[in-house]
Order: C-alpha cells, then sequence, then structure tokens
C-alpha cells in the first residue's frame, strides 16, 4: 500500500515538470514571435560591447632633409683694362709760333785745317860727318869684312840724338856694333812739321868698305 502512493507522487511530480517545459518552451516560441524573448535576453545579458583597440602604429620619424646645395656665384670675367692717355692741359699765356718764317740758314762748315807739311830726319851737310874708318873694326879690315847696318836713331828738337838701336845686320856683329857707335856721333837735323822742328826717329844707313874693293 506505501508503493503505490509513492509511485504516484513521482508520476504527478514529472506531469507538472513536463508540463512547465512544455509551457516555457511556448513562451520562448511566443516570445520570438512577438521579439519578447529579445527583450528579456537584453535584460537578463546585456549586449557584450567590444571595443577595438587599434595598434597604435609608431610614426617613422622623417628622413633629414637634403643637404642645402651650395650654389657658386657665377665666375665674373674682368673686363680688359683700356689705357686712355688724356694729354694733360697746359695752362700757359706764352704764345706758340704759328708764323711760317723759314728757318734760319744753317751755319757754314768749319774751316778744313791746314794740311801739316812734315820733313823726315836727315843728315846735316853744313856739319863734319865721322870718318868712318876710325871706326872701322881692325879685325874686319885683316878679314876683310864689309857689310852696310841700318840703324834706327831718334833725336830731340834740337837734332841731338837720343838713343840709336841695330833695326838692319850687316851680317857681322862686329860691324853692327861699329855701325851704332857711328849713329850716335852723327850729325843730323830733326824732323820738322810746318817748318817748327819736333823730335822725331828715322833709320840710318851706315856702310862699311874696305878702300880698294869695288
Amino acid at each position: 500500500m506505501g508503493v503505490y502512493v509513492h509511485e504516484s507522487n513521482w508520476a504527478s511530480k514529472r506531469g507538472l515538470v513536463f508540463i512547465g517545459v512544455v509551457g516555457i518552451h511556448v513562451l520562448l516560441v511566443w516570445g520570438l514571435m512577438n521579439g519578447f524573448a529579445m527583450k528579456i535576453v537584453e535584460a537578463v545579458a546585456p549586449p557584450i560591447v567590444t571595443d577595438l583597440i587599434e595598434e597604435v602604429q609608431e610614426e617613422e620619424a622623417p628622413p633629414p632633409p637634403p643637404p642645402p646645395k651650395m650654389e657658386l656665384p657665377p665666375v665674373e670675367v674682368p673686363p680688359p683694362v683700356v689705357d686712355i692717355t688724356i694729354p694733360m692741359e697746359t695752362n700757359t699765356t706764352a704764345l706758340s709760333n704759328v708764323t711760317d718764317k723759314p728757318p734760319p740758314p744753317a751755319p757754314p762748315p768749319p774751316a778744313a785745317a791746314p794740311p801739316v807739311v812734315r820733313t823726315a830726319l836727315r843728315t846735316n851737310p853744313r856739319s863734319q860727318q865721322p870718318n868712318l874708318d876710325d871706326y872701322y873694326p881692325a879685325a874686319s879690315k885683316r878679314l876683310g869684312e864689309e857689310g852696310a847696318a841700318r840703324v834706327k836713331v831718334c833725336v830731340n828738337v834740337n837734332g841731338r840724338v837720343e838713343s840709336a838701336e841695330l833695326e838692319g845686320t850687316s851680317g857681322t856683329a862686329r860691324l853692327d856694333e861699329a855701325a851704332v857707335k857711328v849713329a850716335r856721333v852723327y850729325r843730323l837735323l830733326p824732323p820738322t812739321e810746318n817748318g817748327k822742328p819736333v823730335a822725331g826717329c828715322g833709320t840710318l844707313p851706315i856702310r862699311f868698305k874696305l878702300t880698294g874693293s869695288d
């Protein structure tokens, strides 16, 4: 008797649960049809707000500006130097000679100097000349030596011999020495210029010859 009562209670509870489930489903269907269920859902569970976090991208630093271009100034070619010469004005009150007078005549050329008349050194015909036999070397006489020597003689304005030297040989040294001795004692007339005696030099020939020889 006790078991039956228990099963009837359990069956009644199951029936109630079933009826409740069915009622809930009916309500849901009705709510979906009328939009009431969505309101209930929104009331029970509020909508999930999703915030999209955008990834902040780091901005890249802009590249450095390019270096400024150095513009060189244009090459200036210096202009050519023009040398301008301006004559200076002379502040003078002198009157310039603008007359057409002929130039003065040229002076006459200087008179030509008169030619100089000269005479050479010569022997003095008025004076007695030395005897060559007195100066003839004895050895030359024995050996028969003969010959003519030329002696250069220089005199002063009075005709006196200042120097005598051999200029041309006679062929033997003895006769040459004798000729120089004779020239030193000779009487001579000095050379002249325009009639006036002057000192000068000349050549005096002196010949030694044995008596009787051709």
